[in-house]
């Protein structure tokens, strides 16, 4: 069982005790960057870890590089597959599902919409359908994003019962994925006994992230290689953290539903609103630990549309699991951009992300 402890604001916050040693629990997507994370510290904490996804998208990958050393019963299947996918799950009978598989950037769902749509919404709709058919699973919670607001560019932060919906056609797909997850839950899911939570993460910033089109990915392959980094939307506010912030929100969630199946539903995780900051300030701090770090600022008119201000109210999920973030925006920064230094002079990219994990751990 979970142990629980109260904290000094009254609020249960979730200890990890003996909770996760020997759960089978599966992730998809693990070989994304979230994914690889949250594998890890899933691992590290005694957990019995399988994984669905396709191949890793980049190269390098953090997924590749942890799979150096022994690693987890990984399956690589498209999550469009229906068929593979109901077969794979019922094979693999876990007890506890992270969904984080998706399409995950914005500017390339504008290039190709009916993958993002299909990979989102109909690949939720199946893993969903999978867990449906597996009796063993008993707490699902399902990762979306920030985006899944009706942005109105209004100047308080989002509440889990704001409206949904979105303008590109990523934060549209991630929005009919919280219709689809709320549909599983109360028509089928829900009744059986499988607590369905979908997950509602800020911008997530850490070491291991080599996508195209991310603010410090992008920063750090043009520092390294001794090019200038251009920045289109300089004056753009989000809710940034570290990645172990919002997959300590995803732990403790899950281990909550275990014991209280009542509790799913929707939840945000990010940093206070107060502490949503600029892209400008953001790479003002990744530029500390770097000698060469010229950056250019364009600031002019998108083809593309993007929200300008975007913050999450996490009070919801501070209340009801005691979730407060740990490290301050330039702490992360420091500790991110840290470890691609680090990872790049040659250190283990394992070692790292234990590193941050266990000091991670040690802040609760």
């Amino acid at each position: 069982m979970a142990v629980w402890c109260s904290t000094m604001e009254g609020l249960v916050m979730p200890m990890n005790g003996d909770f996760w040693h020997g759960k089978r629990v599966l992730v998809t997507g693990h070989t994304g960057f979230k994914g690889a994370w949250l594998a890890l510290w899933l691992q590290m904490l005694g957990a019995e870890v399988m994984g669905v996804a396709l191949p890793p998208s980049t190269e390098p990958s953090l997924y590749a590089l942890l799979s150096k050393q022994p690693w987890i019963n990984s399956q690589m299947c498209d999550i469009r597959d229906a068929q593979t996918l109901i077969q794979c799950v019922q094979v693999l009978r876990p007890e506890i599902v992270f969904h984080l598989a998706a399409q995950a950037l914005v500017r390339p769902s504008y290039q190709n919409p009916l993958e993002t749509f299909s990979t989102n919404v109909m690949g939720t709709a199946n893993v969903l359908e999978a867990v449906k058919g597996t009796d063993s699973v008993r707490v699902v919670v399902a990762i979306t994003t920030d985006k899944v607001y009706k942005n109105r560019e209004w100047c308080y932060p989002y509440r889990e019962d704001d409206a949904l919906g979105g303008h590109d056609p990523y934060s549209a797909s991630k929005a009919a994925c919280e219709i689809v997850i709320a549909s599983y839950r109360d028509s089928f899911l829900g009744a059986a006994g499988v607590a369905v939570a979908s997950a509602r993460a800020g911008n997530v910033i850490g070491g291991g992230d080599w996508s195209t089109d991310r603010l410090l990915p992008d920063a750090v392959r043009a520092w390294q290689a001794k090019q200038p980094l251009v920045i289109r939307n300089p004056l753009a506010t989000r809710p940034w953290q570290h990645v172990l912030e919002p997959l300590a929100g995803y732990l403790s969630l899950a281990e909550k539903l275990w014991v209280q199946p009542d509790l799913a539903g929707s939840y945000n995780f990010g940093p206070a609103p107060s502490e949503a900051a600029t892209v400008k300030k953001v790479i003002e701090l990744a530029s500390i630990p770097y000698e060469y770090c010229v950056t250019s600022y364009e600031i002019c008119k998108q083809n593309l549309h993007e929200a300008n201000w975007l913050a999450l109210e996490t009070a919801k999920s501070n209340a009801i699991l005691g979730i407060h973030p740990r490290w301050s925006l330039a702490d992360s920064v420091l500790k991110t951009m840290s470890w691609y230094r680090a990872q790049h002079e040659g250190a283990d990219a394992r070692k790292l992300c234990m590193a941050d994990i266990e000091q991670f751990e040690a802040q609760a």
